[in-house]
């Protein structure tokens, strides 16, 4: 009898997981859809909507007034209060998100720091994050944080193996963060962070196999979902494609005696082309593009010839559907991005290379803050009542 109800609660458990899932990845939508989507019958669903919402994780409200067809269902959304915090280390600031379900960022806020080490990250975070509880988000609930760390993470434990521009080196973040904030904390690579919502909310969305690169002050990392699934390799240090060795089609592209993608396709350099110290996405698009300036124009064909010779192996290996870039990667794209796109199918195996789409990352510098709160999401999609 006891295993029996055991088994029935766990059934229960995973049917409201998959209610909240399909509001928490996929948007708003009515009862009707959530009885197709999960193929339980309309009874079952209704209980489970009503058991969410009475536990405030979602809302619902009345269907939409011009549907004239059938019997309105009720729209259910996921609640705007149930929000998990987002943590991005740089080497020249720390970024955090409060993130609601259904991958809204409702605040944000970059604190300037050079090279933050464990203690300087925790407590900025834990300072702000107590703002936001006395102000912004007084009333909200948050049940987690997730940190995207730019650097290698090992998938078991979340310990940070190698953070080499933070200077990072077996360091464990996830604790120290978890005391501060009394919340559990879930780490993971940036890029493959990022990758997660691309996929999930961003502009890889209707794809399963997919290749991301994420260009950020630390250098390039990137993630790798096959048949919708995000690969972390045995130890979770797959896609770091900034330490791989850089292709060219022109040896005389090359700067670096022996260097790897990162050091020849680097955001410094394009800054020290433009004459800027530092910059935004935005603002370098802006110098990259401007009109006359022949030593920027010169560098950002350069990098643009390696990176797209980099991305047709990518291709001809993997037989990706979508490439998305980020950060100054994606700016370098949106320079002539057709002329890009063009580019790197000539590279790829003709077979490999057809139909596949690149684009730039569709959350833009929301992006990390977003994997790594939806990571931080997982626990709760597990179990929401628990």
């Amino acid at each position: 009898m006891i295993e029996r109800a055991t088994t029935i609660e766990g059934v229960r458990r995973a049917n409201l997981g998959d209610v909240l899932r399909l509001v928490h990845h996929g948007g708003p939508r009515s009862r009707a859809a959530l009885t197709a989507e999960t193929g339980l019958n309309r009874s079952t669903v209704s209980d489970l909507v009503a058991r969410l919402v009475s536990a405030g994780l979602v809302d619902e409200r009345d269907p939409d007034p011009t549907r004239r067809v059938g019997r309105p269902s009720p729209i259910v959304a996921p609640s705007r209060d149930i929000l998990a915090v987002g943590v991005n280390p740089e080497i020249d600031a720390i970024e955090i998100g409060a993130v609601s379900l259904g991958g809204r960022v409702r605040e944000r806020t970059r604190i300037d720091a050079d090279k933050p080490g464990i203690a300087e990250v925790v407590e900025v975070v834990a300072q702000v994050v107590a703002g936001w509880r006395d102000g912004a988000l007084a009333g909200c609930r948050i049940i987690g944080a997730g940190v995207a760390v730019p650097g290698l993470v090992r998938t078991a434990d979340g310990l940070v193996r190698l953070a080499p521009h933070l200077e990072w080196r077996d360091a464990d973040i996830a604790g120290p963060l978890a005391t501060a904030l009394g919340l559990p904390v879930t780490v993971g690579n940036d890029a493959s962070l990022g990758a997660r919502a691309e996929r999930t909310f961003g502009a890889a969305q209707e794809h399963e196999n997919i290749v991301y690169l994420n260009g950020g002050a630390s250098g390039i990392g990137g993630g790798l979902i096959l048949h919708g699934r995000l690969i972390g390799g045995a130890g979770g240090y797959a896609g770091e494609w900034g330490q791989t060795a850089a292709a060219f089609s022109d040896p005389a592209d090359r700067r670096v005696q022996g260097g790897v993608l990162e050091d020849e396709v680097n955001r410094a350099r394009l800054l020290a082309s433009a004459g800027l110290h530092n910059a935004d996405d935005a603002r370098l698009e802006e110098a990259l593009t401007a009109p006359g300036a022949v030593e920027t124009a010169e560098e950002v064909a350069r990098q643009r010839r390696i990176l797209a010779a980099t991305l047709g192996n990518a291709v001809t290996v993997l037989n990706p559907s979508m490439i998305v870039l980020a950060g100054f990667l994606g700016v370098l794209r949106e320079t002539d991005a057709d002329g890009f796109d063009r580019e790197v199918s000539r590279r790829a195996l003709a077979a490999s290379g057809e139909g596949v789409l690149l684009s730039s990352a569709a959350l833009a510098a929301d992006r990390l803050l977003i994997g790594a709160a939806d990571a931080a999401f997982d626990r709760l999609l597990a179990d929401p009542l628990g």
